[in-house]
């Protein structure tokens, strides 16, 4: 996880709502040394956190994080694996067809 492209971004959408560190993180309920920390990349954040930063925001979490994950991140395939863990075949073939069509809509748009 990129926590520092992660707070930049956070950042970036503070900032076009015009609001300062100290009233995000009122909002959200963490200090204002905390909502710093967390823009400058210096803090991990919970899921709550995030949560409730991005909701405040207008945003998702997927967008917020679209290029904190590097594509070589080692958990992917992990992360892969434990959704699909405990579940009947066919749902993980209609997983596997639904990431399909995700991805022909990519390449169809690019």
């Amino acid at each position: 996880m990129n926590y520092k492209r992660l707070g930049e971004r956070i950042r970036q959408e503070r900032k076009k709502l015009n609001l300062t560190q100290a009233a995000l993180a009122a909002d959200v309920d963490i200090s204002d040394t905390y909502m710093g920390a967390i823009e400058r990349g210096e803090r991990s954040l919970t899921l709550d956190t995030l949560v409730r930063l991005v909701t405040r925001l207008g945003v998702t979490i997927d967008f917020m994080l679209a290029d904190s994950v590097s594509d070589s991140d080692p958990n992917i395939m992990e992360q892969f694996k434990q959704i699909t863990d405990g579940q009947p075949l066919e749902r993980k073939q209609l997983a596997i067809n639904v990431l399909r069509t995700i991805f022909s809509h990519f390449e169809n748009n690019d």
